[in-house]
């Protein structure tokens, strides 16, 4: 993979970082991935946690910890994001199937986010026929796609800090 590819996903899962940071949240990166976000973020102590506070079974935990970044407020996880800048698109997605069928009760807002061009592949990916037969019904209803453009928007947002995570719900989009 260039690096102007691993730099900008990075870039990416600091700026959700940050965005999560300001809004109140406790911020979950993939332990592989913390040396590079850190590059790019640096969060206030105790913002990054050092482990979930979760209590699953190890192979939901396992799943969970992959994902690239989750905002959590107190114990819960709020908002888990799939940073997807490969052009398979495919293994976000997949994490975010398996979360489902591992725990399909859970009630957190999944989001792939990736750059504007991705937006066919993406949905096209959330569509699959296999991800329409999980428990919970078709990830397609669970996940939304985010671009990378509309993550910068909301990270430009006056007043961020007094703002709920549900503003993000202004720039998602939802497969049709």
């Amino acid at each position: 993979m260039p690096p102007t590819e691993v730099r900008e996903s990075i870039q990416i899962q600091a700026l959700l970082a940050g965005i999560g940071e300001q809004m109140g949240m406790s911020i979950w990166i993939p332990k592989a991935d913390r040396g590079l976000v850190l590059k790019e973020w640096q969060g206030e102590d105790g913002t990054l946690l050092e482990r979930l506070p979760l209590n699953y079974d190890d192979t939901t935990l396992r799943t969970i910890e992959q994902i690239d970044v989750l905002w959590l407020r107190r114990r819960s996880i709020v908002r888990a994001f799939e940073v997807e800048h490969t052009t398979s698109v495919y293994s976000g997605i997949l994490g975010m199937a398996d979360l489902l069928a591992l725990q399909p009760n859970m009630d957190i807002k999944l989001h792939i986010v990736a750059p504007e061009a991705k937006r066919d592949k993406v949905f096209q990916e959330i569509r699959r026929p296999v991800f329409s037969l999980l428990d919970r019904g078709p990830l397609a209803e669970s996940c939304t796609y985010i671009t990378y453009d509309a993550l910068r928007q909301v990270a430009q947002l006056p007043h961020l800090a007094h703002t709920s995570d549900s503003v993000l719900d202004e720039y998602v989009e939802e497969a049709e």
